[in-house]
């Protein structure tokens, strides 16, 4: 549940990169995804066709902060993105390294606190890092957005270690993985690991085919979350046969 809204759907999408408006119709359909993540520089390069196909999917609309590189970016960019889109969710970016664009942990803090006092629900980008969680849920946030790895990079979960503590550190809050998730099974391993949702776009838009992909990506989110739910077995050190020995036959 995020912000009191529950959804069925684990899989959060971005609207970014896709062939064609075609496509990323069919894309957001066959993923099942209940909420879209889309960028105000998108709405303000394709105008109303853009804002046509969000409308027609019938999906949560979660605006984001992409691009900025300050506070002041992000925050005017959010009051911008609740105009043009009437919700109070955002999806707060505030990048702090070109190469990797890792988030900014201290603009970051900053921006949603601003914005939380203005009545947004911050869904925050961050990393695996605790502190800063911690920080980011003083600022008023009820969600967290750790990284699996860089955007678009599709290594999947690079920090397996951190992001156990960090689950196992925010029992009550709902974490979902954000950026670098290249692979249905490494959507499914998050989910496993008791993520509560995963928002990924770049796997699904350049993949060969992105409507394909999109229910694959689907498909795997829902497997994982059922299979935490049902409870994995602990890894073992060594074997442990099966088949019991009692009750077989001796034969001598």
């Amino acid at each position: 549940m995020f912000y009191g809204v529950s959804l069925e759907s684990r899989l959060m999408l971005g609207t970014a990169g896709y062939p064609s408006p075609a496509v990323l119709r069919q894309a957001i359909a066959a993923s099942g995804a209940e909420v879209i993540t889309v960028s105000l520089r998108r709405e303000g390069t394709d105008g109303g066709a853009f804002r046509q196909i969000l409308a027609d999917s019938g999906k949560r609309v979660l605006p984001n902060t992409a691009g900025c590189h300050s506070v002041r970016e992000a925050v005017t960019t959010a009051h911008m993105a609740r105009e043009v889109f009437a919700t109070n969710w955002i999806k707060l970016e505030v990048i702090g390294h070109a190469d990797t664009l890792q988030p900014d942990p201290f603009a970051l803090v900053e921006a949603a606190r601003v914005l939380c006092a203005d009545g947004f629900q911050v869904f925050p980008y961050t990393t695996e890092d605790i502190i800063v969680g911690e920080k980011l849920i003083e600022a008023g946030c009820r969600v967290l957005m750790p990284w699996g790895a860089p955007i678009g990079s599709g290594q999947g979960l690079r920090n397996i270690d951190g992001l156990r503590a960090m689950r196992a550190h925010f029992r009550d809050v709902p974490l979902v993985i954000d950026a670098g998730i290249g692979a249905p099974s490494q959507a499914m391993q998050a989910m496993e690991m008791g993520f509560d949702a995963v928002l990924l776009n770049t796997a699904v838009a350049k993949a060969m085919d992105p409507v394909a992909m999109g229910a694959a990506f689907g498909q795997a989110v829902s497997a994982g979350f059922s299979a935490y739910g049902a409870g994995l077995m602990p890894q073992r050190d060594m074997a442990q046969a099966s088949t019991p020995i009692l009750g077989l036959a001796e034969l001598a």
